[in-house]
């Protein structure tokens, strides 16, 4: 069997029907790789692999025969001569919008069955620990072949080398860029088939926040109302998927009249991601902004928004929804105080999630604080008048990306009197640099380097698990609106644990350069970090991110011009494969 096998970046990305056979040689061609990172960080790469006969792949070594009879095995393995711990994945394919299957699931399982003229790339992930001395390691890739009983032959044997700088990356944990990718848990429920904020469904919660503290996740997605986004609208869809989110609080009406609160869900979720280190903020969706449409409207009479609190009935022993007034503002003290008594109420943010009438949100806002003065407020923000009135209580601002382009200047202007954090983000918009599966790979990467640029705190996304119905068959949903990958960054996978996706790993290693960035800065090296921020950034002021027709224009596609931030204080800065 004819066997190409070759190396790519991490940022390759495999487009079933583009980079097929045509280009083998061309795929397959390179033999060997160089990578830097830092400690407690890692460095990663793909392999790829194809054939002019259909086989089978493996990444373990327990024996392995093809159920339909005689099949080539190809087995990959790797070696090193560092303490590094090595993560093997093959990478599945997911439809796009234009059809085509591109790569992006680190899959859990161990083979792959490969179509003769496919390829078929796997993800090879070196973690450096703290620990390990800093210097020069390199490593083997092999292929090895056989078929039945046959003794396996070495195809082929490809070379890494991996520079450990000696610079420590600070624990997830403790990272100073401000991630906030938005938690949508009752899809975790309903994908895995267990009882909302069940036993079962927590043990799926665990996994998923822990995944999302490896990115340095820093704040806690709670909802308290019932169905804040209104199912995304998903009934104005052909083919609707189920996209509500559902309140954490379990509430209760006595024969007396008076009402009791359940937070124990609550508790637990916060609980759960304080013990991953996700603990800086506590972002509670349900209380403003509710997004209402003509089916799902508000339903307390006289209140300027449209929260819907459900309850227990114990008389009737039916359920129900708060309507008289009153009944919803003592709920909302209930919530108040028991975020008080927690010793939470800091680090509370009540959420508004793009509010576009300014004299609606001052009412809405205004109410609240009468109501519950103790609470602070976010919004993700599609305009800077926002910013510009002053909405008294809102305390930490976050700019959609095109706003904080194309008004730096008046953003900038009021940075002294934002009293929190100022972060910005993308969703179903702009087109790049955006995190779409069609968005070219270097894009997720570039993201923190657009807010070490900007001089922002962080950045904000509405997604993470916001999976259409059966997202391992197709993400794609609605893509007139939302571009295939906008819903999340992981997949349910199998074992309970997310599957998670290059796009994920992309903006991981963004972050990462972000923090070494700042190790950079406070040894004295910032203008060092300067020159390669001009490198990336091909344009000269931020007003200009939005005048070209492709963020090509306007960032390099190159990594290794976002790689040269790793030779800062060893030498030339000159271009390496990486």
């Amino acid at each position: 069997m004819a066997v190409y096998f070759g190396l790519q970046s991490m940022f390759y990305k495999y487009v079933r029907g583009l980079n097929d056979w045509n280009h083998h040689k061309t795929e397959t061609g390179q033999k060997q790789i160089e990578l830097t990172c830092a400690r407690r960080d890692s460095a990663a790469f793909q392999a790829v692999v194809s054939s002019e006969e259909d086989f089978l792949l493996t990444i373990r070594e327990e024996p392995l025969f093809w159920k339909g009879g005689p099949l080539e095995i190809a087995r990959l393995s790797v070696e090193t001569d560092a303490p590094f711990r090595v993560n093997v994945h093959l990478i599945g394919l997911i439809e796009d919008d234009d059809r085509s299957l591109k790569s992006d699931i680190l899959l859990q399982q161990s083979h792959i069955y490969v179509e003769r003229r496919r390829i078929q790339p796997v993800w090879i992930e070196l973690e450096a620990e703290s620990e390990i001395p800093a210097g020069t390691y390199s490593g083997k890739l092999k292929l090895w072949t056989h078929t039945l009983f046959d003794d396996e032959k070495l195809e082929e044997e490809l070379v890494f080398t991996v520079h450990v700088r000696e610079e420590v990356l600070p624990e997830p944990k403790y990272y100073k860029f401000y991630l906030d990718l938005w938690q949508h848990n009752s899809n975790i429920a309903r994908k895995y088939e267990v009882p909302l904020w069940s036993e079962e469904h927590f043990l799926f919660i665990d996994a998923y926040l822990k995944s999302l503290a490896d990115l340095g996740q820093k704040a806690l997605s709670v909802v308290v109302s019932e169905i804040p986004w209104s199912g995304q609208g998903s009934y104005l869809d052909r083919e609707p998927s189920d996209l509500f989110e559902y309140s954490m609080v379990h509430v209760r009406r006595h024969p007396d009249g008076s009402y009791s609160y359940d937070f124990a869900a609550l508790d637990r979720y916060v609980e759960t991601g304080f013990k991953h280190g996700i603990s800086s903020e506590i972002e509670v969706f349900g209380l403003l902004n509710i997004w209402q449409n003509s089916v799902y409207g508000s339903i307390v009479e006289g209140y300027p928004d449209g929260i819907r609190v459900r309850y227990y009935d114990e008389q009737s022993g039916s359920y129900r929804y708060i309507r008289e007034r009153p009944h919803l503002e003592a709920y909302i003290r209930a919530l108040e105080s028991h975020l008080t008594e927690k010793g939470w109420i800091d680090k509370v943010r009540i959420l508004a999630d793009e509010p576009a009438d300014y004299e609606l949100f001052s009412e809405r806002i205004n109410t609240l604080q009468q109501i519950a003065p103790s609470f602070k407020y976010k919004a993700a923000i599609n305009h800077a008048n926002f910013i510009q009135k002053k909405v008294k209580g809102l305390h930490d601002y976050v700019p959609i990306l095109t706003c904080a382009a194309n008004e730096a200047e008046q953003i900038e202007s009021l940075r002294g009197e934002i009293p929190g954090r100022l972060l910005f983000y993308v969703c179903c918009h702009p087109k790049y640099p955006n995190t779409f599966l069609g968005s070219p790979s270097i894009e997720a990467r570039v993201i923190p380097w657009l807010a070490e640029k900007l001089k922002y705190d962080g950045f904000l996304r509405w997604n993470y698990t916001v999976w259409p119905d059966r997202p391992l068959e197709n993400i794609v949903y609605r893509p007139s609106v939302w571009p295939a990958g906008d819903t999340n960054f992981v997949y349910p996978g199998p074992s309970g644990k997310p599957m998670l996706s290059l796009r994920y790993k992309w903006l991981q290693r963004g972050i990462r350069d972000f923090e070494y960035m700042q190790l950079l800065k406070e040894t004295g090296r910032g203008h060092e970090v300067e020159k390669v921020l001009n490198h990336v950034f091909l344009f000269a002021d931020i007003k200009d991110l939005y005048v070209g027709e492709s963020g090509a224009e306007l960032y390099s596609q190159d990594p290794g011009d976002y790689d040269r931030l790793y030779r800062i204080g060893s030498g030339s800065l000159t271009k390496k494969n990486g």
